[in-house]
């Protein structure tokens, strides 16, 4: 009996000793616990890792459509504004035509008046002329007397009328 042979006793008889104490189960135990305790980590992570897919596919169709909404909210800001231009523009333009034409007439007035005031001063002028002239080449009864015939006055009224 050697060395040899009692080390190899040893070792059968800690062999046996922990198995009469159910070391090795304890320790297949613990290992599939902690298997066990693993997989349900995984699981638990594939989980998530699912779940946070379908939120960011969820955040990410939300902000397709949010894109959507300002693109379609820019393009109706726009027309609104275009519209608001070519209305402000026509309605600028009618502005420019009514006040363009409201000078215009007021000028053709102001050169009616002008005219009329003129001509009005050139008949009296005219007349007082004629007044003064036949005054002096006639005497006073005589002047009046041919003012007042019906075709002087006609004449007269023919020059008023010519001027105005």
């Amino acid at each position: 009996m050697t060395d040899t042979f009692w080390a190899f006793i040893g070792l059968v008889l800690f062999l046996a000793l922990l198995v009469y104490f159910e070391v090795p189960n304890a320790i297949i135990r613990k290992l599939d616990t902690r298997a066990k305790h693993i997989k349900d980590e995984l699981d638990e992570a594939l989980r998530l890792r699912e779940e946070a897919q379908k939120v960011l596919a969820e955040y990410q169709r939300k902000h397709l459509e949010i894109e959507k909404e300002t693109q379609e909210i820019i393009a109706d800001a726009k027309d609104k504004v275009e519209a608001m231009l070519s209305e402000t523009r026509i309605k600028t333009e009618e502005y420019i035509k009514n006040h363009s034409r409201l000078v215009e007439q007021k000028i053709a007035q102001a050169e009616a008046n002008a005219i009329r005031t003129l001509s009005s001063t050139a008949v009296d002028l005219a007349i007082s002329a004629i007044n003064r002239l036949l005054m002096k080449e006639l005497d006073a009864e005589q002047a009046n007397s041919l003012i007042k015939e019906p075709l002087v006055k006609e004449s007269l009224k023919k020059i008023e009328t010519y001027f105005n």
